[in-house]
């Protein structure tokens, strides 16, 4: 059972950055895909973006594209997303998943574990 952790939530105003982080309870996580999602209030769980086991390959919602990077550190166990030029509609619950398959995917439904969620809030 892997447990992942997020952290470095909080509220900014539009513009702004926030850095997110996805601690590992163990290694395993190491060799698998990670992911974010995030969710609104009253909407579904979207797919934010995905980063392959190596950290060679990247993949990103088009709504995030050219603001937000994925990143991942597997010494420390740990993923992260950095969120520049934040927008009012960048606010949800943002959640980090791992997916123990060969390769990232988009969907919810595709991840295995997921941490609590952490909130972002971007004000106007």
């Amino acid at each position: 059972q892997v447990q992942l952790v997020e952290s470095g939530g909080g509220m900014v105003q539009a513009g702004g950055s926030l850095r997110l982080s996805c601690a590992a309870s163990d290694r395993t996580s190491r060799g698998y895909p990670m992911g974010w999602f995030r969710q609104a209030p009253g909407k579904e769980r979207e797919f934010v973006a995905a980063i392959s086991w190596s950290g060679g390959r990247l993949s990103y919602a088009d709504s995030v594209k050219g603001r937000f990077t994925i990143s991942r550190d597997n010494a420390k166990n740990t993923v992260y997303l950095q969120m520049n030029s934040l927008k009012p509609e960048d606010t949800a619950v943002y959640y980090c998943a791992a997916r123990f398959a060969t390769r990232a995917a988009t969907l919810p439904s595709d991840y295995d574990y997921w941490g609590q969620g952490t909130q972002v809030t971007v004000s106007s």
